[in-house]
Protein backbone atom coordinates (compact mmCIF):
# COMPACT_ATOMS: atom_id res chain seq x y z
CA UNK A 1 0.00 0.00 0.00
CA UNK A 2 1.00 3.67 -0.80
CA UNK A 3 2.98 5.16 1.44
CA UNK A 4 1.90 9.83 1.15
CA UNK A 5 3.40 10.30 4.27
CA UNK A 6 5.11 8.73 7.09
CA UNK A 7 3.25 10.08 10.47
CA UNK A 8 3.68 9.10 14.11
CA UNK A 9 1.53 9.88 17.14
CA UNK A 10 3.58 10.10 20.26
CA UNK A 11 3.17 7.69 22.72
CA UNK A 12 1.02 8.70 26.06
CA UNK A 13 3.84 7.83 28.25
CA UNK A 14 6.19 10.28 25.85
CA UNK A 15 2.97 13.25 26.21
CA UNK A 16 3.20 12.62 30.10
CA UNK A 17 6.64 13.14 30.21
CA UNK A 18 7.19 15.84 28.21
CA UNK A 19 3.82 17.97 29.73
CA UNK A 20 4.74 21.05 31.01
CA UNK A 21 1.83 22.23 33.15
CA UNK A 22 -0.10 26.25 32.96
CA UNK A 23 0.62 28.82 36.17
CA UNK A 24 -2.56 28.21 36.74
CA UNK A 25 -2.60 24.17 36.53
CA UNK A 26 0.60 23.87 38.65
CA UNK A 27 -0.57 26.44 41.66
CA UNK A 28 -4.10 23.76 41.93
CA UNK A 29 -1.50 20.73 41.98
CA UNK A 30 0.72 22.11 44.42
CA UNK A 31 -2.44 23.15 46.51
CA UNK A 32 -3.10 19.40 46.49
CA UNK A 33 0.48 18.23 47.19
CA UNK A 34 0.47 20.70 50.14
CA UNK A 35 -2.21 18.69 51.44
CA UNK A 36 0.29 15.76 51.25
CA UNK A 37 3.81 16.21 52.07
CA UNK A 38 5.05 18.62 54.45
CA UNK A 39 2.22 20.87 54.96
CA UNK A 40 -0.91 18.59 56.91
CA UNK A 41 -2.54 15.12 56.41
CA UNK A 42 -4.54 14.24 53.44
CA UNK A 43 -8.10 14.40 54.53
CA UNK A 44 -10.74 15.95 52.72
CA UNK A 45 -10.05 15.81 49.34
CA UNK A 46 -13.24 14.35 47.19
CA UNK A 47 -12.28 11.00 45.43
CA UNK A 48 -13.91 7.58 46.98
CA UNK A 49 -9.80 6.71 46.53
CA UNK A 50 -7.99 10.12 47.39
CA UNK A 51 -4.61 7.56 46.62
CA UNK A 52 -5.35 7.40 43.51
CA UNK A 53 -6.53 10.77 42.67
CA UNK A 54 -3.50 12.16 44.06
CA UNK A 55 -1.29 9.83 42.17
CA UNK A 56 -3.27 10.53 38.47
CA UNK A 57 -2.11 14.28 39.28
CA UNK A 58 1.25 13.75 40.55
CA UNK A 59 2.02 11.80 36.91
CA UNK A 60 1.45 15.00 35.01
CA UNK A 61 4.66 16.64 37.21
CA UNK A 62 7.52 16.89 35.41
CA UNK A 63 10.51 14.26 36.32
CA UNK A 64 13.11 16.81 37.59
CA UNK A 65 9.76 18.09 40.06
CA UNK A 66 9.41 14.53 40.92
CA UNK A 67 12.46 13.98 42.25
CA UNK A 68 14.25 17.19 42.79
CA UNK A 69 11.96 18.94 44.53
CA UNK A 70 9.23 16.26 45.81
CA UNK A 71 11.02 13.78 47.81
CA UNK A 72 12.88 15.24 49.97
CA UNK A 73 9.91 17.00 51.58
CA UNK A 74 8.05 13.31 51.46
CA UNK A 75 11.45 12.04 53.75
CA UNK A 76 10.72 14.54 56.30
CA UNK A 77 7.11 14.42 56.59
CA UNK A 78 5.30 12.59 59.40
CA UNK A 79 4.40 8.83 59.88
CA UNK A 80 1.16 9.91 58.78
CA UNK A 81 1.55 12.03 56.15
CA UNK A 82 3.39 9.63 54.42
CA UNK A 83 1.04 7.15 54.95
CA UNK A 84 -1.60 9.94 53.61
CA UNK A 85 0.99 10.48 50.45
CA UNK A 86 2.22 7.24 49.57
CA UNK A 87 1.16 7.62 46.36
CA UNK A 88 4.54 9.33 45.74
CA UNK A 89 6.60 6.61 45.83
CA UNK A 90 4.60 4.89 42.81
CA UNK A 91 4.66 7.78 41.15
CA UNK A 92 8.80 7.88 41.70
CA UNK A 93 8.69 4.46 40.11
CA UNK A 94 6.21 5.18 36.85
CA UNK A 95 7.43 8.77 35.82
CA UNK A 96 11.19 7.59 36.20
CA UNK A 97 10.45 4.67 33.86
CA UNK A 98 8.90 7.04 31.63
CA UNK A 99 10.98 10.16 31.52
CA UNK A 100 13.54 10.05 34.09
CA UNK A 101 17.66 10.88 33.86
CA UNK A 102 19.70 8.04 33.48
CA UNK A 103 22.02 9.74 35.68
CA UNK A 104 19.29 9.61 38.85
CA UNK A 105 18.71 5.61 37.91
CA UNK A 106 21.22 4.90 41.12
CA UNK A 107 19.91 7.76 43.28
CA UNK A 108 16.19 6.56 42.50
CA UNK A 109 16.94 2.74 43.31
CA UNK A 110 18.98 3.58 46.81
CA UNK A 111 15.68 5.84 48.14
CA UNK A 112 13.45 2.75 47.05
CA UNK A 113 16.01 0.47 48.97
CA UNK A 114 15.76 2.61 52.06
CA UNK A 115 12.07 2.28 51.96
CA UNK A 116 12.39 -1.13 52.37
CA UNK A 117 13.03 -0.92 55.60
CA UNK A 118 10.44 1.34 56.70
CA UNK A 119 8.34 0.76 59.64
CA UNK A 120 5.13 1.15 58.32
CA UNK A 121 3.94 -2.04 55.84
CA UNK A 122 2.15 0.13 53.08
CA UNK A 123 5.33 2.45 52.37
CA UNK A 124 7.36 -0.56 51.93
CA UNK A 125 4.99 -2.46 49.51
CA UNK A 126 4.76 0.68 47.67
CA UNK A 127 8.48 0.80 47.29
CA UNK A 128 8.39 -2.80 45.63
CA UNK A 129 5.87 -2.10 43.40
CA UNK A 130 7.85 0.74 42.03
CA UNK A 131 11.21 -0.92 42.03
CA UNK A 132 11.29 -2.92 39.21
CA UNK A 133 10.46 0.46 37.06
CA UNK A 134 13.41 1.50 38.02
CA UNK A 135 15.19 -1.69 37.64
CA UNK A 136 16.70 -4.09 40.04
CA UNK A 137 20.44 -5.02 40.43
CA UNK A 138 22.18 -7.90 42.52
CA UNK A 139 21.95 -5.73 45.69
CA UNK A 140 18.61 -4.80 45.26
CA UNK A 141 17.38 -8.27 44.67
CA UNK A 142 19.20 -9.20 47.94
CA UNK A 143 17.30 -6.92 49.61
CA UNK A 144 13.65 -7.97 48.47
CA UNK A 145 15.12 -11.57 49.19
CA UNK A 146 15.36 -10.56 52.67
CA UNK A 147 12.02 -9.66 52.88
CA UNK A 148 10.98 -12.72 52.02
CA UNK A 149 12.26 -14.24 55.06
CA UNK A 150 10.72 -11.52 57.30
CA UNK A 151 7.57 -10.14 55.34
CA UNK A 152 5.02 -9.47 58.03
CA UNK A 153 1.55 -10.69 56.05
CA UNK A 154 0.31 -12.55 53.73
CA UNK A 155 0.06 -9.64 51.31
CA UNK A 156 3.36 -8.26 51.69
CA UNK A 157 5.03 -11.73 50.41
CA UNK A 158 2.58 -11.48 47.37
CA UNK A 159 4.07 -8.36 46.84
CA UNK A 160 7.67 -9.65 47.73
CA UNK A 161 6.65 -12.40 45.27
CA UNK A 162 5.84 -9.82 42.34
CA UNK A 163 8.59 -7.52 41.93
CA UNK A 164 11.05 -10.76 42.25
CA UNK A 165 8.65 -12.63 39.64
CA UNK A 166 9.49 -9.25 37.46
CA UNK A 167 12.72 -8.58 38.00
CA UNK A 168 14.53 -11.11 39.81
CA UNK A 169 16.57 -13.49 39.05
CA UNK A 170 18.00 -17.81 39.24
CA UNK A 171 18.13 -17.02 42.50
CA UNK A 172 15.27 -15.40 44.06
CA UNK A 173 13.29 -17.52 41.45
CA UNK A 174 14.47 -20.50 43.01
CA UNK A 175 14.10 -19.56 46.83
CA UNK A 176 9.86 -18.89 46.03
CA UNK A 177 9.74 -21.68 44.32
CA UNK A 178 10.97 -24.13 46.80
CA UNK A 179 9.67 -21.87 50.07
CA UNK A 180 6.02 -22.43 51.55
CA UNK A 181 5.41 -19.14 52.44
CA UNK A 182 4.29 -17.94 49.38
CA UNK A 183 0.80 -18.54 46.96
CA UNK A 184 0.49 -21.10 44.10
CA UNK A 185 0.40 -17.59 41.83
CA UNK A 186 3.92 -16.75 43.09
CA UNK A 187 5.68 -20.27 42.65
CA UNK A 188 4.07 -20.66 39.49
CA UNK A 189 5.62 -17.48 38.02
CA UNK A 190 9.06 -18.59 40.25
CA UNK A 191 9.01 -22.13 38.18
CA UNK A 192 8.04 -19.86 34.95
CA UNK A 193 11.19 -17.85 35.50
CA UNK A 194 13.53 -21.06 35.93
CA UNK A 195 12.27 -22.58 33.42
CA UNK A 196 13.04 -19.18 30.99
CA UNK A 197 16.24 -18.76 32.49
CA UNK A 198 17.64 -22.62 32.34
CA UNK A 199 16.17 -23.39 28.75
CA UNK A 200 14.24 -20.79 26.25
CA UNK A 201 11.07 -23.05 24.69
CA UNK A 202 11.17 -22.98 21.32
CA UNK A 203 8.34 -24.01 18.49
CA UNK A 204 10.19 -26.29 16.25
CA UNK A 205 8.26 -26.23 12.90
CA UNK A 206 8.84 -29.77 11.51
CA UNK A 207 7.80 -31.93 14.73
CA UNK A 208 5.13 -33.98 13.78
CA UNK A 209 1.73 -34.59 15.48
CA UNK A 210 0.81 -37.92 15.14
CA UNK A 211 -2.31 -38.79 17.08
CA UNK A 212 -4.60 -36.73 15.56
CA UNK A 213 -7.64 -37.49 16.31
CA UNK A 214 -10.25 -35.55 17.44
CA UNK A 215 -7.82 -32.72 17.10
CA UNK A 216 -9.70 -29.53 15.93
CA UNK A 217 -8.06 -26.14 14.08
CA UNK A 218 -8.80 -22.60 13.91
CA UNK A 219 -7.27 -20.62 11.41
CA UNK A 220 -8.58 -17.05 11.69
CA UNK A 221 -8.72 -14.52 9.69
CA UNK A 222 -10.19 -11.45 8.62
CA UNK A 223 -14.07 -11.17 8.28
CA UNK A 224 -14.38 -11.28 4.84
CA UNK A 225 -11.24 -13.37 3.62
CA UNK A 226 -12.55 -17.18 4.81
CA UNK A 227 -13.73 -18.27 1.71
CA UNK A 228 -10.32 -17.50 -0.13
CA UNK A 229 -8.68 -19.18 3.46
CA UNK A 230 -11.30 -22.08 2.59
CA UNK A 231 -10.48 -22.33 -0.90
CA UNK A 232 -6.85 -22.30 -0.15
CA UNK A 233 -7.17 -25.36 2.42
CA UNK A 234 -9.29 -27.46 0.17
CA UNK A 235 -6.73 -26.73 -3.00
CA UNK A 236 -3.38 -28.10 -0.35
CA UNK A 237 -5.25 -30.78 0.29
CA UNK A 238 -3.09 -31.65 3.91
CA UNK A 239 -6.31 -30.43 5.70
CA UNK A 240 -10.38 -30.67 5.34
CA UNK A 241 -12.52 -28.06 5.92
CA UNK A 242 -14.81 -28.67 8.74
CA UNK A 243 -16.79 -25.27 9.23
CA UNK A 244 -16.60 -22.08 7.81
CA UNK A 245 -17.97 -18.63 9.59
CA UNK A 246 -16.97 -14.96 10.07
CA UNK A 247 -13.32 -14.77 10.83
CA UNK A 248 -12.69 -18.74 11.11
CA UNK A 249 -11.93 -21.63 9.26
CA UNK A 250 -11.98 -24.73 11.37
CA UNK A 251 -9.88 -27.33 9.68
CA UNK A 252 -8.74 -31.38 10.88
CA UNK A 253 -6.01 -33.33 9.47
CA UNK A 254 -6.55 -37.01 8.64
CA UNK A 255 -2.85 -38.16 9.52
CA UNK A 256 -0.07 -36.67 11.39
CA UNK A 257 1.26 -33.29 10.55
CA UNK A 258 3.84 -30.83 11.56
CA UNK A 259 3.09 -26.32 11.78
CA UNK A 260 5.28 -26.79 8.72
CA UNK A 261 2.33 -28.28 7.25
CA UNK A 262 0.35 -25.35 8.63
CA UNK A 263 2.01 -23.04 7.66
CA UNK A 264 2.21 -23.81 4.35
CA UNK A 265 -0.70 -22.56 4.03
CA UNK A 266 -0.77 -18.30 3.42
CA UNK A 267 -4.42 -16.60 3.92
CA UNK A 268 -4.91 -17.08 7.76
CA UNK A 269 -4.07 -14.83 10.35
CA UNK A 270 -3.32 -17.03 12.94
CA UNK A 271 -4.35 -20.72 14.23
CA UNK A 272 -5.62 -22.37 17.55
CA UNK A 273 -5.55 -25.66 18.59
CA UNK A 274 -8.96 -25.83 19.69
CA UNK A 275 -9.07 -27.52 23.85
CA UNK A 276 -12.29 -27.08 24.44
CA UNK A 277 -15.50 -24.54 23.67
CA UNK A 278 -17.18 -23.19 27.17
CA UNK A 279 -20.43 -22.69 28.31
CA UNK A 280 -21.29 -22.14 32.17
CA UNK A 281 -23.55 -20.39 34.25
CA UNK A 282 -21.41 -18.54 36.10
CA UNK A 283 -18.45 -16.37 35.79
CA UNK A 284 -16.78 -18.59 38.24
CA UNK A 285 -18.19 -22.31 36.43
CA UNK A 286 -16.55 -20.49 33.50
CA UNK A 287 -12.99 -19.90 34.99
CA UNK A 288 -12.51 -23.54 36.44
CA UNK A 289 -13.86 -25.07 32.92
CA UNK A 290 -10.97 -22.57 31.40
CA UNK A 291 -8.54 -24.05 33.60
CA UNK A 292 -9.60 -27.64 33.40
CA UNK A 293 -9.14 -26.90 29.24
CA UNK A 294 -5.75 -25.49 29.67
CA UNK A 295 -4.33 -28.05 31.95
CA UNK A 296 -6.47 -30.94 30.22
CA UNK A 297 -4.36 -34.16 28.11
CA UNK A 298 -5.45 -32.02 24.98
CA UNK A 299 -3.19 -29.48 26.11
CA UNK A 300 -0.23 -31.62 27.05
CA UNK A 301 -0.37 -33.59 23.98
CA UNK A 302 -0.07 -30.79 21.93
CA UNK A 303 2.18 -28.92 24.06
CA UNK A 304 4.73 -31.97 24.26
CA UNK A 305 4.48 -32.76 20.40
CA UNK A 306 5.73 -29.40 19.32
CA UNK A 307 7.47 -27.66 22.16
CA UNK A 308 10.78 -28.23 22.62
CA UNK A 309 11.71 -26.98 26.79
CA UNK A 310 8.99 -26.27 29.17
CA UNK A 311 5.64 -25.66 28.61
CA UNK A 312 4.97 -21.82 28.70
CA UNK A 313 1.68 -20.24 28.18
CA UNK A 314 0.35 -16.04 28.40
CA UNK A 315 -3.23 -15.84 28.93
CA UNK A 316 -5.53 -13.66 26.63
CA UNK A 317 -9.25 -13.03 26.72
CA UNK A 318 -9.20 -11.77 22.86
CA UNK A 319 -12.50 -9.23 22.50
CA UNK A 320 -12.36 -8.68 26.11
CA UNK A 321 -9.12 -6.94 26.54
CA UNK A 322 -7.45 -6.90 29.93
CA UNK A 323 -8.81 -9.29 32.94
CA UNK A 324 -5.73 -9.51 35.38
CA UNK A 325 -8.05 -10.58 37.63
CA UNK A 326 -9.76 -13.55 35.97
CA UNK A 327 -6.20 -14.42 34.21
CA UNK A 328 -4.60 -14.58 37.37
CA UNK A 329 -7.16 -16.62 38.82
CA UNK A 330 -7.56 -18.76 35.74
CA UNK A 331 -3.77 -19.31 35.87
CA UNK A 332 -3.35 -20.71 39.40
CA UNK A 333 -6.29 -23.20 39.11
CA UNK A 334 -4.62 -24.58 36.04
CA UNK A 335 -1.31 -24.77 37.53
CA UNK A 336 -2.78 -26.58 40.35
CA UNK A 337 -4.61 -28.86 37.96
CA UNK A 338 -1.12 -29.44 36.16
CA UNK A 339 2.27 -27.73 37.34
CA UNK A 340 4.10 -28.97 34.05
CA UNK A 341 2.42 -25.84 32.09
CA UNK A 342 3.01 -22.49 32.92
CA UNK A 343 1.55 -19.02 32.71
CA UNK A 344 4.49 -16.73 31.87
CA UNK A 345 3.30 -13.86 29.89
CA UNK A 346 7.18 -13.29 29.57
CA UNK A 347 8.02 -14.39 25.90
CA UNK A 348 6.36 -17.92 26.11
CA UNK A 349 6.03 -19.83 22.86
CA UNK A 350 2.19 -20.57 23.26
CA UNK A 351 -0.45 -18.64 23.92
CA UNK A 352 -4.13 -19.62 25.71
CA UNK A 353 -6.60 -17.08 23.58
CA UNK A 354 -10.16 -17.05 25.23
CA UNK A 355 -12.50 -16.37 22.15
CA UNK A 356 -16.02 -15.22 22.46
CA UNK A 357 -18.81 -17.08 20.73
CA UNK A 358 -22.72 -16.76 20.60
CA UNK A 359 -22.85 -19.67 22.94
CA UNK A 360 -19.95 -19.55 25.49
CA UNK A 361 -15.99 -19.72 24.96
CA UNK A 362 -13.66 -21.47 22.85
CA UNK A 363 -10.77 -22.10 24.47
CA UNK A 364 -7.45 -22.26 22.24
CA UNK A 365 -3.55 -22.94 22.05
CA UNK A 366 -1.98 -20.71 19.52
CA UNK A 367 1.62 -21.22 18.70
CA UNK A 368 3.53 -17.64 18.73
CA UNK A 369 5.83 -17.36 16.26
CA UNK A 370 7.53 -14.33 15.64
CA UNK A 371 8.77 -13.42 13.18
CA UNK A 372 5.89 -14.87 11.15
CA UNK A 373 7.62 -18.15 9.09
CA UNK A 374 5.68 -17.24 6.04
CA UNK A 375 6.40 -13.93 5.96
CA UNK A 376 9.96 -13.80 7.28
CA UNK A 377 11.33 -11.96 3.66
CA UNK A 378 9.47 -8.68 5.80
CA UNK A 379 12.31 -7.30 6.80
CA UNK A 380 11.05 -3.87 7.07
CA UNK A 381 7.54 -1.90 6.46
CA UNK A 382 5.62 1.16 6.48
CA UNK A 383 3.19 2.68 8.68
CA UNK A 384 -0.03 1.54 6.05
CA UNK A 385 1.51 -1.66 4.95
CA UNK A 386 -0.68 -4.62 3.95
CA UNK A 387 -1.78 -7.30 5.92
CA UNK A 388 0.19 -9.78 5.18
CA UNK A 389 -2.27 -12.28 5.23
CA UNK A 390 -4.75 -9.55 2.75
CA UNK A 391 -1.91 -9.18 0.21
CA UNK A 392 -1.92 -13.55 0.16
CA UNK A 393 -5.62 -13.69 -0.47
CA UNK A 394 -5.37 -10.82 -3.28
CA UNK A 395 -2.67 -13.02 -4.80
CA UNK A 396 -4.73 -15.95 -4.95
CA UNK A 397 -7.90 -14.50 -6.13
CA UNK A 398 -5.37 -12.46 -8.64
CA UNK A 399 -5.75 -16.11 -10.41
CA UNK A 400 -1.97 -16.78 -12.33
CA UNK A 401 -0.77 -16.86 -16.04
CA UNK A 402 2.68 -17.42 -17.40
CA UNK A 403 5.03 -15.10 -18.27
CA UNK A 404 2.91 -12.68 -15.99
CA UNK A 405 3.47 -8.89 -16.26
CA UNK A 406 2.43 -7.20 -13.09
CA UNK A 407 2.37 -4.34 -11.72
CA UNK A 408 1.73 -2.73 -8.08
CA UNK A 409 0.40 1.30 -8.19
CA UNK A 410 0.99 1.79 -4.77
CA UNK A 411 3.31 -1.03 -3.75
CA UNK A 412 4.09 0.26 0.06
CA UNK A 413 6.25 -2.53 1.31
CA UNK A 414 6.13 -4.79 -1.92
CA UNK A 415 3.76 -7.55 -0.30
CA UNK A 416 1.26 -7.75 -3.05
CA UNK A 417 3.68 -8.10 -5.33
CA UNK A 418 5.57 -10.87 -3.53
CA UNK A 419 3.13 -12.91 -2.64
CA UNK A 420 2.03 -12.70 -6.45
CA UNK A 421 5.47 -13.48 -7.65
CA UNK A 422 5.78 -16.73 -4.82
CA UNK A 423 2.76 -18.44 -7.06
CA UNK A 424 4.76 -18.56 -9.95
CA UNK A 425 4.81 -17.79 -13.80
CA UNK A 426 5.80 -14.27 -13.46
CA UNK A 427 8.03 -12.62 -16.23
CA UNK A 428 8.34 -9.34 -14.41
CA UNK A 429 6.94 -6.92 -11.65
CA UNK A 430 6.91 -3.37 -11.25
CA UNK A 431 6.01 -1.50 -8.62
CA UNK A 432 5.46 2.67 -7.72
CA UNK A 433 5.26 4.43 -5.03
CA UNK A 434 5.33 8.27 -4.22
CA UNK A 435 7.28 7.30 -1.25
CA UNK A 436 11.22 7.06 -1.78
CA UNK A 437 11.38 5.22 1.27
CA UNK A 438 8.33 2.56 0.59
CA UNK A 439 10.41 2.15 -2.90
CA UNK A 440 13.55 1.22 -0.71
CA UNK A 441 11.99 -1.08 1.70
CA UNK A 442 10.24 -2.96 -1.52
CA UNK A 443 13.21 -3.39 -3.14
CA UNK A 444 14.94 -4.75 -0.08
CA UNK A 445 11.68 -6.96 1.01
CA UNK A 446 11.66 -8.71 -2.56
CA UNK A 447 15.77 -9.52 -2.34
CA UNK A 448 14.83 -11.25 1.03
CA UNK A 449 12.20 -13.55 -0.86
CA UNK A 450 14.78 -14.63 -3.03
CA UNK A 451 13.03 -14.82 -6.29
CA UNK A 452 15.83 -14.99 -8.62
CA UNK A 453 13.72 -15.73 -11.70
CA UNK A 454 11.69 -12.98 -11.18
CA UNK A 455 12.80 -9.53 -13.16
CA UNK A 456 11.82 -6.33 -11.26
CA UNK A 457 11.43 -2.37 -11.49
CA UNK A 458 10.79 0.03 -8.70
CA UNK A 459 10.29 3.46 -9.57
CA UNK A 460 9.61 6.44 -6.97
CA UNK A 461 6.97 8.20 -8.89
CA UNK A 462 3.55 9.01 -9.32
CA UNK A 463 1.29 5.96 -10.76
CA UNK A 464 -0.01 8.14 -13.29
CA UNK A 465 3.46 8.62 -14.92
CA UNK A 466 4.66 5.05 -14.42
CA UNK A 467 3.92 4.31 -18.29
CA UNK A 468 5.64 7.21 -19.56
CA UNK A 469 8.41 7.01 -17.29
CA UNK A 470 8.83 3.12 -18.45
CA UNK A 471 8.22 3.78 -21.68
CA UNK A 472 5.27 0.95 -21.44
CA UNK A 473 2.68 0.33 -24.52
CA UNK A 474 -1.10 0.02 -23.87
CA UNK A 475 -1.92 -3.33 -23.03
CA UNK A 476 1.21 -4.34 -21.66
CA UNK A 477 0.05 -5.62 -18.94
CA UNK A 478 -1.55 -9.09 -17.59
CA UNK A 479 -2.12 -8.02 -13.25
CA UNK A 480 -2.13 -5.41 -11.77
CA UNK A 481 -2.45 -5.70 -7.97
CA UNK A 482 -3.09 -2.97 -5.38
CA UNK A 483 -4.02 -2.15 -1.70
CA UNK A 484 -4.67 1.60 -2.38
CA UNK A 485 -4.70 4.67 -0.33
CA UNK A 486 -7.85 4.60 1.05
CA UNK A 487 -7.89 7.60 3.12
CA UNK A 488 -8.16 6.47 6.51
CA UNK A 489 -4.55 7.12 7.87
CA UNK A 490 -3.29 9.54 5.78
CA UNK A 491 -6.47 11.98 4.58
CA UNK A 492 -6.57 11.92 0.49
CA UNK A 493 -7.69 14.74 -1.44
CA UNK A 494 -10.15 14.09 -3.78
CA UNK A 495 -10.17 10.34 -3.12
CA UNK A 496 -12.74 9.58 -5.34
CA UNK A 497 -10.62 11.22 -8.43
CA UNK A 498 -7.40 9.00 -7.61
CA UNK A 499 -10.03 5.78 -7.75
CA UNK A 500 -11.27 7.15 -10.99
CA UNK A 501 -7.92 7.44 -12.29
CA UNK A 502 -6.54 4.45 -11.31
CA UNK A 503 -9.46 2.36 -13.24
CA UNK A 504 -8.91 4.44 -16.44
CA UNK A 505 -4.98 3.90 -16.21
CA UNK A 506 -5.91 0.05 -15.88
CA UNK A 507 -8.12 -0.23 -18.35
CA UNK A 508 -5.41 1.21 -20.92
CA UNK A 509 -2.36 -0.56 -19.45
CA UNK A 510 -4.04 -4.06 -19.31
CA UNK A 511 -4.19 -6.48 -21.98
CA UNK A 512 -7.70 -7.90 -22.99
CA UNK A 513 -8.13 -10.61 -20.22
CA UNK A 514 -5.64 -8.52 -17.86
CA UNK A 515 -6.82 -8.29 -14.25
CA UNK A 516 -6.83 -5.82 -12.10
CA UNK A 517 -7.44 -6.52 -8.12
CA UNK A 518 -7.77 -3.71 -5.55
CA UNK A 519 -9.40 -2.91 -2.45
CA UNK A 520 -12.06 -0.49 -3.07
CA UNK A 521 -13.64 1.75 0.01
CA UNK A 522 -16.43 2.81 -2.04
CA UNK A 523 -19.69 1.08 -1.81
CA UNK A 524 -21.15 1.35 -4.86
CA UNK A 525 -20.06 0.35 -8.37
CA UNK A 526 -16.81 2.01 -9.60
CA UNK A 527 -14.61 1.19 -12.35
CA UNK A 528 -14.57 1.78 -16.72
CA UNK A 529 -16.28 0.22 -19.52
CA UNK A 530 -13.60 -1.87 -20.38
CA UNK A 531 -13.22 -3.45 -16.58
CA UNK A 532 -15.54 -6.09 -15.90
CA UNK A 533 -16.22 -6.80 -12.12
CA UNK A 534 -15.98 -10.54 -11.11
CA UNK A 535 -15.59 -10.49 -7.82
CA UNK A 536 -16.43 -8.62 -4.62
CA UNK A 537 -15.84 -9.32 -1.08
CA UNK A 538 -17.06 -7.12 1.81
CA UNK A 539 -13.39 -7.33 3.87
CA UNK A 540 -12.64 -6.02 7.63
CA UNK A 541 -9.40 -3.89 7.12
CA UNK A 542 -8.89 -3.34 11.16
CA UNK A 543 -11.71 -1.74 11.78
CA UNK A 544 -13.64 -0.56 8.64
CA UNK A 545 -14.65 -2.60 6.24
CA UNK A 546 -13.66 -2.22 2.50
CA UNK A 547 -14.39 -4.01 -1.14
CA UNK A 548 -12.15 -7.16 -2.13
CA UNK A 549 -12.65 -6.86 -6.04
CA UNK A 550 -11.30 -8.35 -9.35
CA UNK A 551 -11.88 -6.66 -12.61
CA UNK A 552 -11.04 -8.28 -16.32
CA UNK A 553 -10.39 -6.52 -18.81
CA UNK A 554 -12.90 -6.88 -21.93
CA UNK A 555 -12.18 -6.78 -25.85
CA UNK A 556 -13.16 -3.40 -26.85
CA UNK A 557 -16.09 -3.67 -29.41
CA UNK A 558 -15.67 -2.25 -33.30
Amino acid sequence: MMSIAKCSRPSKTAFLGRIRLSASDSSALNSSVALVVGSSPYFGMASDDPSKKLYRELRALPWHRIWTDRVARFDRATPRERLDGVAWIRAVGVVFSESGLPSDKEDVRRWLLQLLKDPEEKVRRYAMAALPKVGVDAHAEQELLALTRIATSKREETYVAKALGKVGGLAAAQAIATSNRFDVQSVQQANATLARLQQRSRIPLDRVLSDVQGVLLHLRSRRGLEGILADEVKEQGRFSVVDVRPGCVAVRSTGGFSLRDVFALRCFGSVGFVLDRVSASSDEASKEKIAAAIASPRALQIFGAFTEGAFRYRLDFVEKGHQRGAVRSIAARAYALCPQILNDPREAPWAIDIHSTPDGESVELRPRLSPDPRFSYRLDDIPAASHPPLAACMARVGGKKENEMVWDPFCGSGLELIERARLGGVRKIFGTDLSAEAIDIAEKNLKAAQLPSVDSSFSHCDFRDFARLRKLNPGSLTLIITNPPLGRRVPIPNLRGLFNDLFATAATLLQPGGRLVLTNPFPVENGHRLLKRELRHLVDMGGFDCHLEVYRKAKAKG
